[in-house]
């Protein structure tokens, strides 16, 4: 059989598509027969010869519709034989529909007495699976069962824990080793998948305030590594998932630090980067190497860089459980950033060894689409891939107990999908957090069905980031000349309102979709990012325009979100980009916790006083615009006026002052009760006296107050 430069194509089920050299006998009509295990099939009809660089292309119906599955050869008139391989046929809405498996046994489901292995490999024409000892011996590769919907399957009647496995797939003529898409637990570096009793794994009780609203949340964004690996952080197990188990830990100067700190600060949900098994460290190289998880390489397994021992598969597993367990029992919902949108290298994935050309987007040209500039993205929209994503969602829900998900780039989702994701997450637990990245992207999507910041309104209870409330408080990401609001940009009273409040026309999102921030883990750091815009001033005014900063994304309406550091003025030394820079630049410097403890109690006071007065969490544009007032102050002041707020919380009035001028400013507050200060000695409580004796007040420079009237 010949199968150099002679090649087709089944790109439908019905239509091959046959390039021949056009040397090859030029100026001849062709004739083509589609034959099986040496049978003649029929007669292929050409419909189509177009003639494009160096070949002839033939466009052709087949005489019946071709079966996946099995290895079909074409001939022509003159006895020139090649193979028919599986083409674009995979990315039609008829194969989806033949081939959907909608079962939920996928991966190895193991017993003591037996393991069951099942692989969705619709075009592959044989299936092996390959086990290993848990000590790394071969111990042969064992044949798979075609069944329906192109599932393969095996029983191993024998006790497997702690095997490992991998499956050899024979796609277009060629064998190809691949790990478990759905597999829960791996080897050392992802290399094997893991056969483990899910059974040991206790689920556990616990439980946390009901969040009636996502604007009931404030979310601390950590990285496992970044949160414990520094010399002062006063945790023993650096960098590891361990760490979030040790109570009472304590800087070098006696500071709290770990999750005790994490408790006083007064954050509601922590939002770990990701967890799962990723490309980009080598787990054997212990602290040699950095990536802040973004290389996604098996979505159902944890990561074993951060685990004690990333030889022992269950080892991993134990620990994030009790990560999660630690923070729960502080009484912190914990959010995990997923990536279902692109994985590291799409060619050596194991979802294109198994199933070639599905589980990725291509443009009309055949390309692969890359919105996600990692040179691939996911196509959610099929119904395989949606189903893996959907399965990945529920499996961390019900088996991690984990309280919500951060979607990255979730602007290359489509919309069905993330529909299908809320609606399984939302069964499980009522108030989960599901927010994400809504950027439009240029993927080989139709922009009506991305899940983007534009088609917000088409989803309900998913929340977006709002790069138009990032871009506006600190400074565009993509401008670094563009100063942002709290390094001098004016704006007016109105603009300034309709940012706060999430109830501009122009923006399409409201305060239970808004996720509010100035900082995350991509870009500069609000502290870097000052240094750029304001350079020549000191230190001390620096720091008042971040304060300023993290305090209107504190008491704005939506959903407030923090970069962990952000509130000791974090630094990454000016690295933008620091998805894999050293330690040293990524860790959470703990000094500066230490010192910095005004700023973090002013801060910590604002989250209380967030927190006790449902005012500043409303949930609509309705009850906002009923209660929220411009109040003028003077040109140097952006003021809010919550009015007849008391069914809210203990205050009737209360009166937020944004005060931008750089320096101090003598006002008289409005009306004639006199007004109560809550946030002045940073020492808030819920509870507390206030006393009602102030009329006038001097602001300082660049600093927001909190006054209220019962």
């Amino acid at each position: 059989m010949y199968t150099g430069r002679f090649s087709a194509f089944l790109d439908a089920l019905d239509k091959i598509t046959i390039l021949i050299p056009q040397s090859y006998r030029a100026n001849e009509k062709l004739n083509f027969t589609l034959f099986f295990e040496g049978q003649k099939m029929g007669e292929l009809l050409v419909d189509d010869v177009i003639q494009i660089e160096h070949y002839t292309k033939y466009i052709c119906t087949a005489p019946f519709e071709v079966p996946l599955g099995e290895e079909y050869q074409i001939e022509d008139d003159k006895g020139m034989v090649f193979a028919l391989q599986t083409g674009a046929v995979i990315r039609t809405p008829e194969f989806d529909e033949l081939y959907y498996y909608d079962g939920d046994d996928l991966g190895a489901v193991y017993t003591e007495d037996k393991t069951i292995f099942k692989l969705w490999a619709p075009t592959a024409t044989n299936v092996k699976l390959k086990l290993i000892s848990e000590f790394g011996t071969e111990k042969g590769s064992i044949p798979m069962q075609r069944g329906e919907r192109g599932v393969w399957s095996l029983t191993i009647p024998q006790n497997l824990e702690n095997c490992f496995y991998s499956y050899l797939i024979r796609v277009n003529y060629i064998w190809r080793e691949a790990t478990d898409p759905y597999a829960r637990a791996v080897s050392v570096n992802g290399q094997y998948s893991a056969i483990i009793d899910l059974s040991k794994y206790q689920r556990y009780e616990y439980s946390l305030p009901k969040l009636e609203s996502p604007v009931d949340a404030i979310i601390y964004e950590t990285h496992v590594r970044d949160f414990s690996h520094h010399a002062n952080s006063g945790m023993n197990a650096k960098g590891k998932y361990a760490a979030f188990r040790e109570n009472g830990t304590k800087t070098a100067q006696g500071y709290s630090s770990g999750i005790q700190y994490l408790k006083e600060l007064g954050v509601t949900h922590i939002e770990l980067l990701p967890v799962n098994d990723f490309s980009g460290v080598d787990e054997t190289m212990i602290d040699k190497e950095y990536n802040w998880g973004y290389n996604p390489r098996h979505f159902f397994a944890p990561a074993g860089n951060y685990s004690a021992d990333p030889h022992l598969p269950g080892k991993r597993i134990e620990e994030l459980k009790q990560l999660i367990a630690s923070l729960h029992e502080h009484g912190l919902g914990v959010i995990v950033d997923v990536v279902y949108n692109h994985v590291f290298q799409k060619e050596i994935s194991n979802f294109e060894k198994i199933v070639p050309g599905y589980y990725f987007r291509y443009d009309v040209n055949g390309m692969p689409s890359n919105g996600s500039g990692c040179g691939n993205d996911l196509a959610s929209e099929r119904l395989m891939v949606r189903k893996l994503i959907v399965s990945a969602v529920k499996y961390w829900m019900e088996f991690y107990q984990i309280d919500g998900f951060r979607f990255d780039l979730m602007g290359l989702l489509d919309l069905e999908t993330m529909r299908e994701v809320e609606r399984v997450v939302h069964s499980i637990k009522p108030d989960a957090i599901i927010i994400g990245e809504g950027w439009d992207l240029p993927t080989a999507l139709t922009g009506s069905d991305k899940t983007t910041i534009g088609n917000s309104h088409k989803i309900d209870r998913v929340g977006f980031f709002n790069d138009k409330f990032r871009d506006t408080i600190k400074g565009s990401n993509f401008n670094l000349k563009d100063a942002g609001y709290v390094s001098g940009k004016g704006l007016s009273h109105e603009e300034f309102y309709h940012l706060v409040l999430n109830i501009g026309y122009d923006y399409p999102l409201g305060p239970e979709q808004s996720v509010n921030f100035v900082e995350c883990h991509d870009n500069h750091t609000l502290w870097d990012r000052l240094q750029l815009a304001n350079g020549a001033e000191s230190n001390e005014s620096r720091k008042r325009r971040h304060r300023f900063a993290t305090s209107i994304v504190i008491l704005s309406q939506g959903i407030p979100f923090l970069h962990s550091g952000q509130e000791f003025f974090r630094t990454k030394h000016g690295i933008e980009n620091s998805y894999c820079s050293p330690d040293w630049i990524n860790e959470l410097n703990w000094d500066l916790r230490e010192q910095n403890e005004e700023t973090i109690s002013y801060l910590r006071c604002l989250m209380a006083i967030r927190k006790s007065h449902g005012a500043f969490r409303l949930r609509s544009r309705e009850q906002i615009e009923k209660h929220a007032k411009m109040v003028d102050l003077g040109p140097s002041c952006h003021s809010l006026l919550y009015d007849n707020v008391s069914e809210y919380g203990r205050w009737s009035r209360i009166l937020v002052v944004y005060h931008h001028g750089e320096q101090q400013t003598a006002v008289d507050l409005p009306g004639d009760k006199k007004w109560g200060m809550l946030c002045g000695d940073c020492g808030f409580a819920a509870n507390q006296g206030i006393e009602m004796n102030m009329k006038d007040f001097l602001l300082e420079p660049l600093t927001t107050y909190v006054f209220v009237q019962e």
